[in-house]
């Protein structure tokens, strides 16, 4: 495709000769001829002199005027587009394998895939152009939406509902009881039933190992467009509105509130019960045990406003230095009031 070809397609304009051809897209470290790619962020701008790329997409701020450009407010976003332009990835034809496993009173839309081993429960219902890779296991009740995308070697367990336009990679497990057990006089773990449901809307994606639980009573929801990385853990009961992103190990325990377009970063913990406000950022590693106000940036364990973490990050590296200090004072304190007891003797 030629690049003026591309820039139309993604609304954006050229600089620069507009027939070179583009076979391809790649990070700008190790674009060649041929290629497209991408600056956006300062962490990436020393790249900009040496890169070999064919052309770049480019902010209305930076230049290089010998590689052609296609100019984008938001160079990220484009090269995105332009990338789902190039990559299309294979899948597979509609139709049931011989060796799935089908229950009876079970729903299958049009063109939908169901891959090899796959088990299908009762009372099973699965959307128009959906699709089951192997060794997933559905079970009864369970409602799959439209063109919804469940990779190999998932378990979607009953009481649980995913929307349309859904993608849920390897391992990811939905539905599963919630960690309730409430003490008895004895001193034993008394189970409490898990009744409740989950309810997973449209156009969400999951990552790999994930697991997501259903409570005693209620549902747990994952809410329209938001995000969840691998290995990510979403106790029971707890309610995710739309466009959040949940990054690598986060773990919310149970009865969790989060509001629209709140990201949590790699490792952030969330205390029971706890409510993250709209538009809220946790920073990596950071443990919520409490409350988070609406657009705040919070950091640390346990979380506090950003601006104090770093202050206290920067205390906290100094306090060899600082502890040492105070001995010195203690023992020239100590000396002091030697010689001031001596004078009064």
């Amino acid at each position: 495709m030629k690049l003026g070809e591309l820039a139309a397609q993604l609304s954006c304009t050229v600089e620069g000769n507009p027939n070179v051809e583009i076979r391809g897209l790649a990070a700008i470290q190790q674009a060649g001829p041929g290629e497209l790619s991408f600056i956006e962020s300062e962490k990436y701008a020393r790249f900009l002199k040496s890169t070999r790329a064919e052309a770049l997409i480019l902010d209305w701020r930076t230049h290089r005027p010998d590689i052609p450009c296609i100019r984008s407010d938001q160079p990220r976003l484009a090269f995105a587009r332009a990338l789902a332009l190039y990559y299309q990835p294979r899948l597979p034809v509609p139709g049931v394998h011989p060796s799935a496993v089908i229950g009876t009173e079970v729903r299958l839309g049009a063109d939908v895939h169901i891959g090899a081993h796959v088990v299908i429960a009762d009372d099973v219902t699965i959307g128009d152009g959906a699709i089951l890779f192997p060794n997933s296991t559905i079970y009864s009740g369970v409602r799959i939406g439209a063109r919804t995308v469940i990779h190999a070697n998932c378990a979607i367990h009953e009481r649980t509902e995913i929307g349309d336009d859904c993608i849920l990679q390897s391992g990811t497990v939905v539905g599963t009881e919630g960690f309730g057990f409430v003490p008895t006089l004895e001193g034993t773990w008394h189970k409490m039933p898990q009744s409740g449901y989950v309810r997973i809307e449209d156009n969400v994606e999951i990552g790999s190992n994930t697991a997501i639980d259903r409570p005693a009573v209620g549902y747990t929801r994952i809410g329209r467009g938001s995000k969840l990385d691998n290995l990510v853990m979403i106790g029971h009961g707890s309610q995710i509105d739309d466009n959040c992103l949940l990054i690598a190990q986060v773990g919310l325990a149970g009865g969790v509130q989060v509001g629209r377009n709140v990201v949590l970063a790699g490792q952030v913990g969330v205390a029971g019960h706890a409510s993250i406000g709209d538009r809220a950022m946790v920073s990596a590693k950071g443990g919520v045990p409490s409350d988070v106000e609406p657009g705040t940036v919070v950091s640390g364990s346990p979380a506090m406003p950003h601006a104090l973490w770093l202050r206290t990050s920067a205390l906290i590296r100094r306090l060899p230095e600082l502890f040492q200090n105070v001995r010195e004072l203690q023992h020239k304190l100590a000396l002091l009031q030697r010689r001031l007891q001596i004078g009064d003797e």
